[in-house]
């Protein structure tokens, strides 16, 4: 029998040894790590030719994939409008083009009174007085790339500031102009980061700055039409565990900055007024996590020194210690509690339970706050708060949806507890009715309950055998809920079942079963997957040598763990971008991110019992000979936070090791994008196509 890998490329052996802890891995294909050579990109492009090569019969597929998704897709389409200031926001979109536009109106007199009485009034987008803010079809017209990061409109709603990326690296520019006159009035800055705020006067940026290792250090201020050497440092952060994230209180008036590693925080306020007005809320203690929401004269935390669930405080307006600090909301068994957004007169927390996540109002008293009510959303939907910037607002924005159930945007009126549909995702031809979600449970070898979510067509037999895919993540207590995309229609209207396994490592249950699944006892991630696959196969909802799984990033850790783990379950394995080489990775300080990720994974340079276990589960180097499922990978070349290296070093160790029968082993490699692909819907809906195929004729689904 010929292998179906036979006549694959092959790259060349170049033994590098790694020693660590008395053991020595012999490493032949680390030298792809190096862009200097021109070996590595004749290999990329020889990848990518056998893609091409192994699924030119794909093709009309591909296309029909992307008709479909087309045609469920509402092309030109308007967002639900966002007051901010004087102005409300909406985005704009436009059959043939890739990249939405931002447009605004400004409120008139009527508008403020009728909001004051009446309640809040939405203008009509397209009307009288709308203004472009800015059109990325127009920006990114002569680019390859072209994607925006942070904005925010100056406190005076004259300026727009725009970080933008043309190469999918996450190293933006900062583009600033004015919105009514549309002349560009500042593009001097580059090289920032995440997170953008005003000074109170509109004179000024704050932005963020990575150092060489990518990790978000600094934050600056820099005055309209001065030069960049002039900018102003106004925070630096010197713990390589720790990044930087700034964010603009909803009054205006603190640029809030937080410090954070995986497991600790540190949170200064800066008044955008005076920059040498600032204070640290709390100085830094190992183990302590807190996040801060000014609340008018108060701030709102929210923090886990006394509870793993997390608790909600109220603290004075000045640096204190959490035996100053009110507690307003302590958690139920179970419960989490994430985040809270603050507004003049009520409180939203948003909190997971249940595995579920929810959102509560808690009113403003004469002292301190009401105990919080739930909004009345069905559990079944995943619930978030939307876009809510005005202080002074008497209703919260949220938005909710499920596998099966489009977004939908609510209003919750404050003052007469009254919920208002805004707007339903139009998804022409689409009948929710068609489809059903529930929620099974699948059980781990400890004993423990894995939570699944499943989707699929109401008229399939759930003893029948159907192919299924089962996606996973489960790191970082990231929480893989339940939402709605047109893109994954395709699957599902062909009769795949579609399965999220809520595996240990994520926050669906709760901060417990983040501890769960990382550090040593990340393998229990790794085992609820392959325990949760075999509960669909066993039920008989999906038939044996049906199923597809599919991750991505950490993800892609999972996928390549699993098929290692228990390779015979799968009939092909897509990793996206992948963190398949995680202990070379770990291993290198001096590689983006890797110093702050030693609190997520361990670290395997100081202790022998980390390098051990992730030596256990590293996917790299656990290869086996057995036959292995087809396999998808793939990459970006400018991906800054998984490398392009890690899933080609992956897919040559797999084909010299598997068994000659294993499946189809492939990858496919971006030019020109990042970590998240390429840019534009039509990109992304073109690159989804080209997945599902692959995994569709695998599945052997029509």
């Amino acid at each position: 029998m010929t292998s179906l890998n036979a006549g694959a490329p092959r790259a060349q052996h170049v033994p590098v040894e790694r020693t660590f802890h008395g053991q020595t891995f012999v490493d032949n294909y680390e030298w792809l790590r190096d862009l200097d050579n021109p070996a590595v990109m004749e290999h990329i492009d020889a990848e990518n030719a056998w893609f091409d090569q192994h699924t030119a019969d794909q093709h009309d597929l591909q296309q029909q994939i992307v008709s479909e998704i087309a045609a469920r897709t509402k092309e030109t389409d308007v967002s639900v409008p966002v007051r901010e200031g004087e102005h409300w926001y909406w985005t704009r979109t436009w059959e043939g083009r890739p990249y939405p536009g931002l447009f605004r109106t400004p409120l008139n007199g009527k508008d403020k009174q009728v909001e004051k009485n009446q309640g809040v009034h939405r203008p009509t987008p397209g009307g009288y007085g709308e203004t472009r803010v800015f059109d990325g079809n127009l920006l990114g017209s002569a680019e390859d790339y072209f994607a925006t990061g942070s904005s925010a409109v100056s406190p005076n709603g004259t300026y727009f500031a725009l970080a933008i990326d043309t190469r999918g690296d996450e190293q933006y520019k900062l583009r600033i102009h004015d919105i009514d006159g549309d002349l560009v009035v500042d593009d001097a800055v580059e090289g920032i980061g995440y997170g953008l705020g005003w000074l109170a006067d509109s004179s000024g940026v704050f932005y963020t700055r990575t150092d060489d290792s990518w990790r978000q250090n600094e934050v600056w201020l820099h005055k309209l039409g001065t030069h960049p050497d002039e900018d102003v440092l106004i925070f630096e952060e010197g713990d390589e565990l720790f990044n930087v994230s700034i964010d603009e209180s909803r009054d205006g008036a603190w640029l809030v900055v937080t410090a954070a590693s995986t497991d600790t925080t540190e949170v200064h306020l800066i008044s955008t007024t005076n920059v040498n007005e600032r204070f640290e809320v709390r100085q830094r203690e190992h183990g302590v996590f807190y996040t801060v929401e000014p609340a008018g004269e108060e701030l709102l935390i929210v923090h886990n020194a006394n509870h793993a669930g997390f608790e909600l405080s109220s603290a004075p307006l000045t640096p204190s210690d959490p035996e100053d600090w009110q507690t307003v909301v302590v958690p139920d068994q179970g419960e989490r509690i994430l985040d809270v957004e603050a507004f003049k007169d009520f409180a939203a927390l948003q909190l997971r339970a249940g595995g579920g996540q929810r959102v509560r109002i808690l009113k403003r008293k004469s002292a301190g706050w009401s105990a919080p009510k739930d909004l009345p959303i069905p559990e079944t939907m995943t619930v978030e708060t939307g876009e809510n910037r005005e202080w002074d607002a008497r209703e919260l924005v949220v938005v909710a949806e499920s596998l099966i159930q489009p977004r939908t945007w609510f209003a919750w009126d404050v003052k007469d507890k009254e919920l208002t549909t805004l707007k339903t995702l139009d998804v022409p031809g689409y009948d929710p009715d068609g489809y059903v979600e529930y929620r099974e449970w699948a059980q781990a070898e400890d004993g423990t309950k894995i939570p699944l979510t499943i989707a699929h067509r109401a008229d399939l037999d759930r003893t029948g055998g159907n192919p299924g895919f089962i996606y996973g993540y489960g790191s970082y207590e990231i929480s893989s809920d339940p939402y709605f995309t047109a893109l994954r229609l395709p699957l599902i209207d062909r009769g795949v079942v579609f399965i999220v396994a809520h595996v240990r490592g994520g926050g669906e249950m709760g901060r417990e079963w983040y501890e769960d699944g990382r550090l040593l006892n990340k393998k229990n991630t790794f085992t609820d997957f392959v325990d949760a696959s075999k509960h669909v196969l066993a039920s008989g909802l999906v038939g044996e040598g049906r199923l597809a799984a599919e991750g991505g990033s950490a993800g892609g850790l999972l996928m390549g763990a699993v098929a290692n783990l228990a390779p015979e379950l799968y009939r092909v394995i897509h990793a996206r971008v992948p963190f398949v080489d995680a202990l070379t990775t770990i291993l290198k300080p001096e590689l983006p991110l890797t110093v702050g990720e030693w609190e997520e994974w361990g670290n395997p340079i100081e202790s022998a019992e980390v390098y051990q276990y992730m030596a256990e589960y590293s996917p790299y180097e656990n290869i086996s000979e057995a036959r292995y499922p087809a396999i998808l990978a793939t990459t970006s070349m400018n991906d800054i936070r998984v490398s392009y290296v890690e899933p080609t070093k992956w897919v040559q160790k797999l084909r010299e090791t598997v068994a000659e029968d294993s499946g189809l082993i492939v990858q496919r490699t971006e030019k020109v994008a990042g970590h998240f692909g390429g840019s534009g819907r039509y990109q992304m809906w073109e690159r989804r196509a080209r997945e599902l195929a692959f995994i569709l004729r695998q599945l052997e689904v029509a």
